[in-house]
């Protein structure tokens, strides 16, 4: 197993098979960087067009379609000290009869981001808030592997292949897995937010270039939609339009694996899912929403 210093110098900002920046084997670890949403780098610095562009793809020695991709993220932090954010909130996240009286222009505030506190500082107070101060929670809004069928998926949006999900749960210490389409998988990563709240409802958490360190493992088992593993809880994702869609997609996909890995029979995941699930919403600003199916580890078999 070895670790692998990358420092990106091209990015893509759709997901797809595209020719790899790197070729690692089953175990390795990646320490890399990623740009912000609109392309800035650890400078501030213009780097990449698009929206969410990504760093890689990254080439998985060993992982073949039908495989598992696990990635697991070590650490995570933004590397520079400033930080951007929407606070228009989106218009398809309140009631309609509503929309007319929101504002029309999209305002960006910016934040003074101090990964050594672990803070983040709104520059510019507001006047109803003061000097705003947040707690450091940093995630990967966008990441992924290569869609099925030749796909080439914006980073926009999400699918079955990852990509946009915006869930603040996807942080340090998580390991997320995807159902692997293409040879040697193709992960992508990118779109760091230092802060972000439920759903990304102003399209925006508080932008950041990030540095990144990931640790990846093939297992030889077909899954239909990402799924994730934190020290608490074992999560099941849907991405999909609409929100009941998605929230579909990941309860099908804790039962799936809740039958193959724990062995469990359908009366016995009733009493399990019925009194101890618990859903969080990703994204619902993009056009895939996304939808968070857990359960406690402390519920399962040992």
């Amino acid at each position: 197993m070895a670790i692998h210093k990358f420092r990106p110098e091209v990015y893509h900002d759709v997901l797809g098979q595209f020719e790899p920046v790197l070729r690692v084997d089953d175990g390795d670890t990646v320490i890399t960087s990623t740009v912000d949403n609109a392309g800035h780098d650890a400078s501030d610095t213009h780097v990449a067009h698009g929206i969410n562009p990504q760093t890689g793809p990254f080439y998985i020695e060993g992982a073949n379609p039908g495989d598992m991709l696990a990635v697991h993220f070590d650490k995570m932090l933004p590397n520079r000290k400033i930080g951007r954010a929407s606070v228009s909130i989106a218009s398809n996240v309140v009631d309609p009869d509503y929309i007319a009286e929101m504002p029309e222009e999209r305002v960006i505030y910016e934040w003074e981001l101090d990964p050594e506190k672990g803070t983040a500082t709104l520059i510019n107070p507001d006047p109803e808030l003061g000097r705003f101060v947040l707690n450091l929670s940093p995630m990967l809004g966008c990441f992924g592997v290569a869609p099925m069928r030749n796909q080439g998926i914006a980073a926009t949006t999400a699918s079955n292949h990852g990509g946009n999900m915006d869930y603040n749960g996807f942080g340090a210490g998580v390991t997320v897995y995807f159902p692997v389409f293409v040879q040697g998988a193709l992960f992508f990563l990118g779109d760091g937010h230092a802060v972000q709240g439920d759903g990304e409802i102003t399209g925006m958490g508080i932008e950041s270039s990030f540095d990144v360190q990931f640790t990846v493992k093939v297992i030889k088992k077909r899954i239909n939609c990402p799924r994730a593993e934190s020290s608490d809880y074992i999560m099941a994702v849907g991405n999909a339009r609409p929100l009941d869609q998605a929230l579909q997609q990941a309860t099908t996909e804790m039962i799936r694996w809740l039958k193959e890995d724990y062995k469990l029979g359908d009366h016995t995941i009733g009493v399990l899912l019925g009194q101890c699930v618990k859903y969080d919403i990703g994204n619902v600003y993009d056009p895939a929403y996304t939808v968070i199916c857990k359960l406690n580890k402390k519920w399962l078999p040992k």
